[in-house]
């Protein structure tokens, strides 16, 4: 398909610098498969959802990935993307003309890193030198990687170390936070447990390739970033129970439901999975294990609005964000929350 076909315009305004506050007290837009939209906020999602539903969160945890230092007298930025091993880690590189396969980069806090290789979209493999674990040195010497239509707009400070950051955190190795889980607390956690709604968990580590704009034309020419996750047997045993007794599984949020299409057979059993997945998800793809989705708003022509088009219809979709614009929703990581109920 067309890329062009999933554009559309926002104001710069809708873009927000800054979570909700209280995080339950987002807006939240009701998209049902026809009919009116419902204009509601996350506390009320106990109220949308039926007893014996399956909310499934993404317990990954952002680690600080945005490093600034030099090769030399030039100065270099790296973001992080995805972990190959103990020590070394696929970095998009900012000035990466100054930076060749051999190089040391010296970032803050004493952390230096060998540039091993040059891979073929541009990135490098970062080496970090010492014994220290790399957790470590970038606890002491990186920022929250905010993405760049936050960063652009204000500088990373401490409190979006914890804004940055889901209830569910747990698993290292994250370079963006999976955003829709941003909105919950332990008083909604509490409402639907009362209202009978159960949780569970998978992990996968969202890369910096999320932010990444679709350079092609056509979604058949894009190639897709490849990203880490893991789903244990019981949780997929679970799943598959709630399914087959007529419950609904709702995924919290892109990452969470990716891996789970991932995990899935053409038979609709969810199975345990560990590895990299680079599923694209566009309009006339068939769901298999999801039968909802709660996610922010997302950017014009993204891997995103594609998926959350195929799962809606690209028309349907394209409404309930002119309306969402309309009424002065708030967008992107830091924005508000839809709950998409096909």
């Amino acid at each position: 398909m067309r890329v062009d076909l999933f554009d559309f315009e926002l104001p710069n305004e809708r873009i927000a610098l800054r979570p909700a506050r209280p995080r339950d007290a987002a807006r939240m837009l009701v998209v049902p498969a026809e009919g009116a939209f419902g204009d509601r906020t996350v506390m009320d999602l106990p109220d949308l959802l039926e007893p014996g539903d399956v909310l499934v969160f993404n317990d990954t945890r952002v680690i600080p990935a945005q490093l600034e230092g030099r090769r030399g007298e030039a100065k270099i930025g790296a973001t992080l993307h995805k972990r190959i091993d103990l020590r070394r880690w696929q970095a998009f590189v900012r000035n990466a003309k100054r930076l060749r396969v051999g190089d040391v980069a010296t970032f803050g806090g004493g952390v230096t890193a060998i540039a091993e290789e040059r891979l073929e979209d541009g990135s490098f493999v970062l080496f970090f030198e010492g014994d220290e674990p790399v957790e470590v040195l970038l606890d002491r010497a990186g920022t929250m990687p905010l993405p760049p239509y936050i960063a652009g707009k204000r500088p990373t400070d401490e409190q979006d170390r914890e804004d940055y950051q889901t209830m569910f955190a747990k698993e290292d190795g994250a370079v963006a936070a999976p955003t829709a889980a941003l909105h919950f607390t332990d008083r909604l956690m509490a409402a639907l447990a009362e209202r009978g709604i159960k949780t569970e968990t998978l992990t996968l580590h969202v890369g910096a390739g999320t932010f990444l704009p679709v350079k092609a034309d056509d979604t058949e020419d894009h190639k897709m970033h490849a990203e880490f996750g893991r789903l244990e047997q019981d949780v997929c045993d679970r799943l598959n129970a709630a399914r087959a007794a007529g419950n609904r599984v709702i995924s919290v949020g892109t990452t969470s439901l990716r891996l789970l299409e991932s995990a899935t057979g053409e038979d609709k059993v969810i199975r345990p999975f560990a590895g990299d997945t680079d599923i694209f998800i566009t309009p006339g793809y068939t769901f298999r294990a999801i039968d909802g989705l709660m996610t922010n708003f997302h950017l014009p022509k993204s891997t995103l609005f594609m998926l959350v088009s195929a799962l809606m219809g690209r028309e349907r979709m394209q409404d309930a964000y002119a309306h969402a614009i309309a009424n002065e929703y708030r967008f992107y990581s830091y924005g508000d929350s839809s709950l998409l109920l096909p």
